[in-house]
């Protein structure tokens, strides 16, 4: 059986968070969770850590989701950092999660669902660079072990004065992997031309079916990349592809509309809705050992394409300030992995079953 409890993170992980704890920041958080939800600091700095300690939320977590404003049931219907690694640990079999970790064996295994061109810099391939790059215009480059959007570089062709220093530039900062860039849809262009507007789908294979646990419409801010570190926030998307309400991102900043086109967030619906959940079922099933996976999905013109997959897919949740939804995922979690679980978690408010795709 699958319960809240045997999720909760163990004691040699929160040791090991408990050693990395700085005083200052944690204060500083608790400070601000307290103005913004009429606390005193010192009380959320008790309930901050009591709930690392017992309940597995990460101060982050605490921050991103207010939990300062929510009620003991409210809170244990959120997914967290720490259990959704736990989850990824438990699931995610150790020796396939390399296919997900090394973006190039990533693009190897997951090659047909790409759709679009990409290479591997070598040290004799200086001239396929170049060719590769004038062909596309503006390319792409990768560190195969980067995340959270980190080491992802954007280059334009007509920049480059040499070519042969251009190539040894990225071998030397490990920009191993080049791709095309990908065309989005019209209707997320109209939101930020400049960066992929990724939706993040997270999903459990339970050997037969995909259980779609979350889904978020990231939106960038004209970076390369669209995650938090370029400036990036998120929405997270209900069971027919909209927006729940006001985007937000994770330094407690909201967004009714996109700062540099004025669309309205909450009006926002993923183009091509069902297409994706029919993809990344199709996803799931390629290498059926990791079943917790986080998938960074882009919609082109033509339909879904798949811009790469996490192991340890991290946590998109509702923000009630932004949102008025008071209450998170972690049902549709338990209801996925465990039907026992699945019963033990139904009390909370507003749980709704995982949506399957057979």
């Amino acid at each position: 059986m699958t319960s809240p409890r045997t999720l909760t993170p163990g004691l040699p992980f929160l040791w090991e968070r408990a050693r990395r704890v700085n005083p200052s920041s944690l204060v500083a958080r608790a400070r601000r969770a307290g103005r913004r939800h009429g606390r005193s600091t010192l009380g959320v700095v008790v309930d901050m850590l009591w709930q690392a300690g017992v309940r597995g939320v990460g101060f982050q977590d605490y921050i991103d989701y207010d939990f300062a404003m929510l009620t003991r049931a409210e809170r244990a219907t959120y997914m967290t950092s720490p259990v959704s690694h736990r989850l990824a640990v438990r699931f995610d079999d150790p020796a396939y999660r390399h296919l997900f970790h090394d973006k190039i064996a990533f693009n190897g295994t997951f090659a047909p669902h790409l759709q679009r061109e990409w290479m591997v810099v070598t040290d004799d391939n200086a001239d396929d660079v170049r060719a590769f790059a004038l062909r596309h215009g503006t390319i792409v480059t990768k560190e195969p072990m980067g995340r959270a959007g980190l080491g992802v570089h954007r280059y334009l062709a007509r920049d480059v004065t040499d070519w042969s220093r251009f190539h040894r530039g990225l071998l030397d900062r490990g920009e191993t992997l080049i791709e095309e860039v990908i065309r989005q849809h019209d209707e997320l262009a109209a939101l930020c031309a400049g960066t992929v507007n990724t939706t993040r789908v997270t999903t459990y294979f339970d050997g037969e079916r995909t259980h779609v646990l979350a889904m978020a419409q990231k939106f960038g801010r004209g970076a390369v990349s669209d995650q938090n570190a370029f400036g990036g926030f998120y929405a997270m998307l209900d069971e027919t592809g909209r927006a729940t309400g006001d985007g937000y991102d994770s330094n407690d900043r909201v967004y009714p509309t996109h700062p540099d086109s004025g669309i309205r967030i909450a009006d926002f619906r993923l183009p091509m809705f069902d297409e994706v959940l029919e993809f990344v079922d199709r996803l799931a099933r390629v290498v059926p050992q990791v079943r917790y996976v986080g998938w960074d999905i882009a919609v082109s013109p033509t339909g879904p394409v798949l811009v790469e997959g996490n192991w340890a897919a991290g946590v998109y949740e509702n923000k009630p300030s932004a949102t008025g939804i008071r209450t998170g995922h972690k049902p549709r979690y338990l209801a996925a992995i465990d039907a026992d679980a699945a019963g033990s978690a139904s009390p909370l408010p507003h749980a709704a079953p995982a949506r399957a795709v057979a």
